[in-house]
């Protein structure tokens, strides 16, 4: 999923896998680690389909 959140100068995005959600905050864990987002900060949010598989090289 992506998560569009209000920051300090602006908006940022976070891209990965819904963790946890409860009345206060919801948890993203993204590549590089969980992110946790207020939920008032949170602009959009939306289910993006997984990345589609590498193709093997052509020889």
């Amino acid at each position: 999923m992506v998560v569009r959140y209000r920051i300090e100068g602006g908006l940022t995005d976070a891209l990965g896998h819904l963790v946890s959600c409860d009345a206060g905050d919801c948890t993203v864990r993204t590549r590089q680690a969980d992110v946790v987002i207020p939920l008032a900060a949170v602009v959009a949010a939306k289910e993006v389909p997984p990345a589609p598989e590498r193709r093997r090289p052509r020889t």
